[in-house]
């Protein structure tokens, strides 16, 4: 465990991983405080009626209970069990069985239309589903595509070829469940890449990314727990954020997590449900920040006194809104970097004195994070260049489902490649520059998007923005801005002049976008990423 220090250096001294030979996710998340302290509240879920408490105790025995009714219905180790649930202690039990099992959790996003789910479900061979009434609708109609797909549980009852969790819970409720003796490097865990760029590929992780995660999420979170601890984040519980960065960490450490099953973040929402549940971490995504932007005196309308620290990781945060932040919320956002297939290796850390605006902070100890060239030779300070993480890292995925030569091409020697493109200063901060196919080339400059989109922010009309390069006969490409505009503000040719200026004379003539357009909304994954791919391709 990574010990709090004053200093970075004393973050580094003397850390060294210890993953034991016999390791499990599910007993890791919920028997260890199940047994220890079966009252010990779990999940805080946020409901029309109240708060609906689960404790460990309720969390180990209903995934006994569901591990054991699983392996009844034919599930065994290997076996993919898909989870499609929005934020609940559900998500958290359907996980914890499935590790205990020896099976491959799958989770999928409430977000995802119909040929998402199709593609996810059988890419993977899902051989089971546990859903509720929103999930089936979408999944019943898929059947006859998905031969493999032979068990599937609702949690608002039997229908539409689906059995009743309920009952197939209470079936097993004197059934005893030992879980399955796993080792870290067995599978565990399958997320698919957000797949902004080509078809989603699933990065299967052994247990031992749970560990693997521990050092960053306590640099970023600033080293919980303390007493009262509570976490929120609004970010699917599907995704390597939702889940990594904040829910299956928080409860190793026996943190409550406050649940709310909402499909949109809305800022003032999110400002209230802080404040009403004394959420004491968070961990929000650089758009969801931004979007708090939009609320006027957050501290003044909103009892915030308990939130003391906010993490975000998932896109560059900018310096505009990590200033905002500490001047509206007085808080230094703890900013991390990661991927799907090698998750937060990148953070800061306010308290040991790892922060720097504009920087996604130093390598988490226990990580070797580089930037480097094409040949794969380091970069020099303030060189642009890849992103690089070396293996073997704990927390870094086995391989791609079923796809050999995409997990060969993922690396170059020892070093996997993240195709993100970063430089490092000379005290070893690392600056996010963007994703390589994100980048914009424009009269031999190599122009990063978030610089430009953070300086549109700036400007008091612009709520959202995203820059891309369009195709250009003179220059290669221009710059082009799609910008959603503040509540108060309308478009016009003079308001898009205005915000161009605004850039030019902040940035540089070669980088402020020449064509700008003004949108209701801006294209974004289900982890709240803006997908630029698409953008440029209207571009």
């Amino acid at each position: 465990m990574l010990a709090p220090a004053s200093d970075y250096a004393g973050l580094v001294a003397g850390f060294s991983w210890d993953i034991p030979a016999r390791y499990n996710m599910g007993v890791e998340v919920c028997d260890v405080w199940g047994t220890r302290e079966p009252d010990r509240p779990a999940i805080l879920a946020v409901t029309a009626a109240g708060v609906a408490t689960t404790t460990f105790g309720t969390l180990k025995a209903e995934s006994d209970r569901l591990a054991a009714a699983l392996r009844r219905r034919g599930v065994e180790p290997g076996d993919r069990v898909a989870v499609l649930l929005p934020q609940s202690a559900a998500v958290v039990v359907a996980h914890a069985a499935a590790y205990k099992l020896g099976a491959i959790a799958l989770p999928l996003a409430g977000l995802f239309g119909p040929d998402a789910l199709a593609y996810r479900l059988a890419d993977s061979g899902a051989r089971a589903l546990i859903t509720d009434a929103a999930g089936l609708a979408k999944v019943a109609p898929l059947r006859a595509g998905l031969p493999g797909l032979e068990l599937v549980l609702s949690l608002d009852g039997a229908g539409e070829g689906a059995l009743a969790y309920a009952d197939l819970l209470a079936d097993a409720s004197d059934a005893t469940f030992t879980p399955v003796d796993t080792g870290p490097d067995d599978p565990a865990l399958m997320i698919y890449t957000s797949g902004t760029t080509g078809q989603a590929k699933g990065a299967l992780h052994g247990h031992r990314v749970l560990l693997g995660h521990m050092p960053g999420f306590l640099m970023m979170h600033d080293f919980p727990p303390r007493p009262g601890d509570r976490l929120w984040t609004p970010s699917d519980w599907a995704w390597a954020g939702g889940l990594l960065n904040a829910t299956l960490p928080a409860l190793r450490l026996g943190v409550p997590v406050v649940a709310q099953p909402a499909a949109r973040f809305e800022p003032e929402a999110a400002l209230r449900l802080m404040a009403e549940h004394a959420v004491t971490t968070a961990f929000l995504p650089p758009t969801a920040l931004k979007m708090l932007r939009t609320v006027p005196d957050p501290r003044g309308r909103f009892d915030l006194s308990k939130l003391r620290n906010i993490a975000s990781a998932g896109e560059a945060l900018g310096p505009e809104t990590y200033a905002w932040a500490q001047a509206a919320l007085g808080l230094t956002i703890g900013e991390a970097y990661g991927q799907t297939e090698c998750n937060l290796v990148l953070a800061a850390c306010p308290s040991a004195g790892v922060a720097r605006p504009g920087s996604t902070g130093r390598p988490v100890p226990g990580h070797r994070v580089t930037i480097r060239r094409p040949d794969c030779t380091e970069c020099d300070a303030d060189e642009p260049g890849e992103i690089c993480i070396a293996r073997p890292d704990p927390v870094m995925f086995l391989r791609y489902w079923n796809q050999p030569e995409a997990t060969a091409s993922k690396f170059r020697g020892d070093w996997m490649l993240t195709g993100d493109t970063a430089r490092r200063d000379a005290d070893g901060y690392v600056h996010f520059v963007g994703r390589e196919d994100d980048l914009i080339t424009s009269a031999a400059y190599r122009i990063g998007p978030t610089e430009i989109e953070d300086c549109l922010s700036r400007h008091p009309a612009v709520a959202l923005a995203a820059a891309v390069g369009r195709p250009d006969p003179l220059r290669t490409e221009i710059v082009k801005a799609y910008v959603v505009l503040r509540e108060g503000f309308s478009p016009s040719e003079v308001l898009a002049t205005e915000i161009q200026a605004f850039v030019r004379t902040r940035l540089s003539a070669h980088e402020y976008p020449r064509l700008l357009e003004f949108r209701d909304h801006l294209p974004m994954t289900t982890t709240g990423k803006i997908i630029r791919r698409q953008l440029r391709d209207e571009a």
